[in-house]
């Protein structure tokens, strides 16, 4: 099934505000695993494929909005390994160049009601289909978190190691493993008012003495972009030849740099920070 075609590299971020802070700040590029399946993605879906092979499931059906980055993957990955693909997304019929990608892997799309929407398990019963694998949006749950439990497999000596946070499975496999190592695992939520995450989240890997959940970067709530956050998107990429999404990484690294200049980290400090893809998004920008 998925198998990682390479070990994503550490790249180190040469921008004067950690210097001037004494950090050492890296990034580990998740996103160049894969054009389609890049970061998490493709994490989160390594097991779950397997698991469904081994099952000798044939359809693999799952969720996400309109611009979802989970389907665009999932639709690349169910073609390259002989899966059929269905994808159940939130909200009136559109189209674009998401959901466009999505139908070229051939993914079929049904399109439903917000408030049908949080009935996924009745959606995907309601299918009918023999042979067919559920999949939760985003691709949450233990098998995806037992995949990015492996982005820190090669990894060692960081004092921090921090992500973006949305469903918090990938926070959530990624803070088992840095707890292991003796890194602080801390995230960026980019869910206005998801306090109730945290709780989440502890269910999964304990108690929040090990790790940290920051939920005042999320730039007005999940999707919201700015003016300003576009600059600092064209800006970072600038200084640093890398490209951020709007709705995940951009935050997180607003949300570091921040915390940062609140002296949240000490001087000497070794921070990697994790990208975790979602570049396609960027293509949605002059809509």
């Amino acid at each position: 099934m998925l198998s990682l075609p390479f070990e994503p590299p550490i790249q180190q971020l040469e921008l004067p505000i950690f210097s001037q802070l004494g950090l050492n700040v890296f990034v580990k590029r998740e996103d160049t695993i894969h054009p389609f399946i890049s970061g998490n993605k493709w994490r989160k879906l390594k097991y779950l494929l397997a698991d469904a092979k081994q099952k000798d499931k044939t359809i693999l059906v799952s969720f996400g909005g309109a611009y979802s980055n989970h389907l665009v993957a999932l639709a690349c990955a169910g073609a390259m390994h002989g899966f059929s693909t269905i994808g159940i997304v939130r909200g009136e019929k559109v189209n674009n160049h998401m959901l466009q990608l999505c139908q070229t892997w051939g993914m079929v799309l049904f399109f439903v009601s917000r408030e049908a929407y949080n009935e996924k398990q009745l959606l995907f019963a309601n299918l009918n289909l023999p042979h067919s694998y559920f999949i939760d949006e985003g691709g949450k749950g233990e098998l995806a978190m037992k995949g990015c439990m492996e982005i820190l497999k090669t990894v060692n000596g960081f004092s921090h190691v921090i992500c973006s946070l949305g469903t918090g499975t990938t926070f959530a496999g990624l803070a088992q493993s840095a707890i292991k190592k003796g890194m602080k695992p801390e995230a960026i939520c980019v869910l206005k008012g998801a306090t109730a995450i945290n709780n989440e989240v502890a269910k999964m890997i304990g108690s929040e003495n090990n790790w940290i959940i920051h939920h005042q970067f999320h730039g007005g709530g999940y999707a919201k972009t700015t003016t300003a956050l576009w600059t600092f998107i064209d800006d970072f990429a600038k200084q640093t030849g890398i490209l951020l999404d709007q709705i995940y990484t951009a935050k997180m690294m607003q949300g570091v740099i921040q915390l940062a200049q609140q002296q949240h980290y000490k001087k000497g400090d070794k921070l990697l920070l994790i990208h975790t893809g979602g570049l396609l998004g960027l293509l949605s920008r002059n809509k």
